[in-house]
């Protein structure tokens, strides 16, 4: 596989075109950006305070060895 050249793009366009129509590829591009905008976002979030004390729990628990928690208990 080689770089992309101006033909290869040239020839995405083309059969997107044929595919989708003139009229519907900005309304695909446009929902796209929005999906990948809402992605980001739900990534960015804050987690509730019940999964932020499960999650650093869970890290606890797993960074424990066997032998710390048989000599724990």
């Amino acid at each position: 596989m080689g770089a992309v050249e101006p033909i290869h793009i040239l020839i995405v366009v083309i059969v997107l075109l044929v595919l989708f129509g003139a009229k519907r590829i900005p309304d695909l591009g446009r929902s796209m950006g929005q999906s990948i905008s809402g992605f980001k976002k739900g990534l960015s979030e804050d987690l509730p305070p019940e999964q932020e004390a499960r999650q650093s729990t869970a890290v606890v628990e797993t960074s424990e060895t066997p032998d710390t928690v048989a000599a724990d208990h």
